[in-house]
C-alpha cells in the first residue's frame, strides 16, 4: 500500500518546535498525519493539538485521539477557527506547505503530468476554479504572468501564446490536451519544465501565494511570545516569502521602524541558513531533495 504522505524533516521540525507537553499547537498542513502523530507524542494529557486540512482525502487520517482536532479547511483562516474552538494562543505552529504524496500520486486529481486525466489540481474539491478554467479563460497575458511568476518558465510567453491559440479550436480538459501542446515548447530538461508548468498551474488554481501571505501575518497574531514557527517550502517563491516574513513580520521583506528608528524584529531567526534534508532521507525519499525549512520564535515583546 502505498502511504498517504512521508513526512519531509519530520524529526528535525517537530524538534524545532520544542514543544512543552502542557501546551497548545497547531499542524496548519495535517496531509497524512505524519508530523500531528509525533506532535502527539510529545503532549501530556492535558495539551492540544490543532490540525488543518482543506482535502477531504485527508479526512481518513484523523487519529482517535482526544487531544486533536481537525479543522477542515484552509490555513488561510488560522485565527478565525482557533477562534472558533475557543483558542486564542498557541506555543507553536509548523507549516510543511506544497503538495502531498497522495495528491501526487491519486491520477484522478490532475496534480501529475505523469498521468492523463481531467485538468483539476484543486486542493479543495469543493473549490469552483480547476486548471482547467485557468487554461481555457484567462487571456494570453495573465497566463503568461502565472507561468513566469509562479514556475519560472522560462518561453512563458510562447506558452501563453500557444494556449490561446490551441483553445480556440476546443478547449483544454486534460492532461493530454495540455501535453500537446506543451511538449513541443520545451526548453531543458522535460520533466523540469513539466514540473514548472504544473507546479505553476496548481498554484493559481490554489491561491496559494494569497494564502501562504495571510496565513504568516496571522501566526504573528496568533503565537504567544516565544512561540515557535516552523515551515518546510519547496520552492523559491516560498521560502522568499517565509525568509523575509520571520525577518521583517511581511512577505515583502520591508523593513519597518518604530518612533526611535530602532528596527522592528518580530521574530529571533532560528534557522539563519534554512535546514536541508539529508542525504539519506532523499534517497528514501526523493520528493524531500527540494525542501528547506526555517523556524522563528516570536520576539518576548511582540
Amino acid at each position: 500500500m502505498i502511504p498517504y504522505h512521508r513526512p519531509v524533516l519530520a524529526q528535525e521540525s517537530v524538534a524545532a518546535l520544542q514543544i512543552q507537553p502542557d501546551a497548545v499547537y497547531v499542524d496548519a498542513t495535517f496531509g497524512g498525519g505524519g508530523h500531528s502523530r509525533l506532535i502527539l507524542n510529545e503532549l501530556s494529557d492535558k495539551g492540544r493539538l490543532f490540525g488543518f486540512d482543506q482535502d477531504a482525502d485527508a479526512l481518513p487520517n484523523v487519529p482517535d485521539d482526544a487531544r486533536f482536532t481537525l479543522i477542515h479547511n484552509n490555513f488561510r483562516y488560522l485565527k478565525r477557527f482557533l477562534k472558533l474552538h475557543d483558542t486564542r494562543s498557541v506555543a507553536g505552529i509548523l507549516a510543511d506547505l506544497g503538495v502531498s504524496s497522495h495528491q501526487l500520486d491519486e491520477a484522478a486529481r490532475g496534480f501529475s503530468y505523469r498521468f492523463d486525466a481531467d485538468l483539476d489540481m484543486r486542493m479543495n474539491q469543493q473549490g469552483e476554479r480547476t486548471a482547467a478554467d485557468v487554461l481555457n479563460s484567462y487571456p494570453a497575458d495573465a497566463l503568461q504572468q502565472v507561468f513566469g511568476a509562479y514556475g519560472e518558465v522560462r518561453n512563458a510567453r510562447t506558452l501563453a501564446q500557444s494556449i490561446a491559440a490551441a483553445r480556440q479550436a476546443r478547449p483544454l480538459r486534460t492532461i493530454a490536451d495540455l501535453l500537446a501542446i506543451v511538449d513541443p515548447l520545451v526548453r531543458g530538461q522535460r520533466l523540469r519544465y513539466l514540473s514548472q508548468v504544473f507546479q505553476a498551474l496548481r498554484i493559481e488554481v490554489n491561491d496559494e501565494m494569497g494564502a501562504l501571505q495571510e496565513f504568516l501575518a496571522q501566526t504573528l497574531e496568533v503565537l504567544q511570545p516565544g512561540g515557535r514557527l516552523v515551515v518546510i517550502t519547496y520552492h523559491s517563491l516560498e521560502d522568499r516569502m517565509v525568509k523575509n516574513f520571520l525577518k521583517t513580520g511581511n512577505v515583502a521583506g520591508e523593513v519597518k521602524k518604530d518612533f526611535y528608528g530602532n528596527i522592528e524584529r518580530p521574530f529571533k531567526i532560528i534557522t539563519k541558513s534554512a535546514i536541508e534534508p539529508s542525504e539519506a532521507e532523499i534517497r528514501e525519499n526523493p520528493r524531500a531533495r527540494s525542501a528547506r525549512l526555517r523556524v522563528g520564535e516570536k520576539a518576548l515583546d511582540n
